[in-house]
C-alpha cells in the first residue's frame, strides 16, 4: 500500500475549481481514519490521517501527490419517518440515533429495533433509498458520537426514561 497516493489531510468543504476524482461512500465508510480507498473513476488511495475524521457530502481529501478526492454521500438503505416530528426527534436523540432532518420527515439508518418503536409511537415510517447526511453533534462538528454522562468536558443533563452506560 506504500506506493498508492496517500490522503494526508481533510477538508469539510469543497475547493473551488476541478477535484482529480470522486469517491462515493456511505455513512459509516464516511468514518475514516487510515483506510484504503477506491475512488469513482477506478484508482485506489490510502488515508492515512492523524486522527478519525467524520466526512461529509462534499467534503475532500487532499492527496500527497498534490490532487483531490471530493466525498460523495452514497444512496443506502434508510428510514423515512413521518408524524409528531419534535416528539419522535426527541425519541430518535434519546437513543444517540443519527438523524437526518428533511423539513416534513425525518431520515435515520435501517433499524428495526428504533423502526417498532417509531411505529408504537405512531409514526408513519418507510423504507427508502436515499443519500444519508445527519445533523453534526451539539457539542462539536461531524457526526454524533457517543458521550460521558458526568464526568466529562461536555457534561450535561438529560431526561432519560431509561438507564443506559455509554
Amino acid at each position: 500500500m506504500t506506493d498508492l497516493p496517500r490522503a494526508i489531510k481533510a477538508h469539510p468543504l469543497t475547493l473551488g475549481g476541478p477535484h482529480s476524482a470522486g469517491c462515493t461512500l456511505d455513512y459509516e465508510g464516511r468514518f475514516v481514519r487510515r483506510k484504503r480507498l477506491m475512488t469513482d473513476e477506478g484508482w485506489p488511495f490510502v488515508v492515512d490521517l492523524a486522527q478519525t475524521t467524520s466526512m461529509d457530502n462534499g467534503s475532500h481529501f487532499e492527496l500527497d501527490d498534490g490532487r483531490t478526492v471530493m466525498v460523495h454521500a452514497a444512496i443506502e438503505p434508510l428510514l423515512q419517518i413521518k408524524g409528531d416530528l419534535p416528539r419522535l426527534a426527541w425519541h430518535i436523540g434519546n437513543r444517540h440515533t443519527p438523524c437526518q432532518m428533511a423539513g416534513d420527515h425525518l431520515l435515520i439508518q435501517r433499524d428495526p429495533v428504533i423502526a417498532h418503536m417509531l411505529e408504537h409511537l405512531n409514526a408513519d415510517v418507510t423504507e427508502v433509498m436515499r443519500r444519508f447526511c445527519p445533523e453534526g453533534g451539539a457539542y462539536g462538528h461531524g457526526r454524533t458520537l457517543p458521550h460521558d454522562h458526568g464526568h466529562g468536558a461536555h457534561d450535561h443533563g438529560h431526561s432519560h426514561a431509561h438507564p443506559h452506560e455509554h
